[in-house]
């Protein structure tokens, strides 16, 4: 009866196309937001493909691991978080035209993608009467998930480079900033029993300013208040990390199935 039970829960976890929300789905989400950051300035400055450039290559790759994350039938953790990177990449650019080439202001693109991303979980919520990643089963609720992503990472981009650059707080206390908030957002549901999907999208939207705070902390020249490490050391080893936990994650999700049956 036990056996049943798990094979059950597993497979029902296997029908939906994201992942559990462990410890390591929020460490690979933090490192995939530090890539966006820095991969998007490293196409644009290191590779000088441009902002246009930039913005084309990583919206045709995005749409491209897209299509095969909607083909797909379940989760996989390779399709999914390559999804991720880009989507986070492309999520920065958004941000980036908007601030460099039209000149909008940091607190112009927070306020508006903050609009939005309400609307968009507006929508959801009256189509779905849910905003719960646990069920991600139809076509329809997965284009919200991708959606709502895709304006979180909009915002979280036009929120930290407000905080670290235009308020001046500068990138590591920024990351302290954001790190702290996260954990109010914890101690919010796990002790004071907040509702687990408002917490939920609250730490996923605060994740990616925290990641690009580490990302601009790591890469930016020293003379600008970073590390000095730049753009391409940081990606590498961002990446690489990236590939060994989602290896890790895959062959977790494989063992899971066995041990089910």
């Amino acid at each position: 009866m036990e056996k049943s039970q798990n094979t059950d829960r597993t497979f029902s976890h296997l029908l939906n196309k994201v992942p559990e929300v462990t410890v390591w789905f929020w460490i690979i989400k933090v490192l995939c937001t530090t890539v966006g950051e820095t991969a998007a300035d490293y196409l644009n400055e290191t590779l000088h493909f441009g902002l246009t450039g930039t913005t084309l290559v990583t919206s045709v790759a995005l749409v491209g691991a897209l299509i095969w994350q909607f083909k797909s039938k379940q989760y996989v953790p390779g399709i999914y978080w390559l999804a991720v990177v880009l989507i986070s990449v492309v999520g920065t650019l958004v941000t980036d035209n908007l601030t460099d080439r039209f000149n909008v202001s940091l607190v112009a693109t927070t306020t508006i993608f903050a609009v939005i991303l309400s609307l968009v979980f507006s929508a959801w919520q009256v189509k779905e009467h849910t905003l719960s990643i646990h069920s991600i089963r139809t076509t329809r609720r997965e284009a919200f998930y991708w959606l709502t992503i895709l304006f979180t990472f909009a915002l979280g981009t036009a929120a930290g480079d407000l905080v670290a650059e235009k308020i001046n707080i500068g990138y590591w206390k920024s990351a302290l900033l954001f790190s702290g908030l996260i954990v109010i957002v914890t101690v919010a549901h796990k002790v004071f029993h907040a509702n687990a999907i408002a917490m939920f999208w609250a730490g996923y939207i605060l994740t990616r300013p925290l990641g690009a705070s580490i990302g601009d902390y790591m890469s930016q020249a020293k003379a600008d208040g970073g590390l000095g490490i730049g753009t391409t050391g940081t990606s590498v080893v961002f990446l690489g990390v990236i590939g060994l936990v989602v290896i890790y994650m895959a062959r977790r999700e494989s063992t899971a199935v066995q041990h089910s049956k």
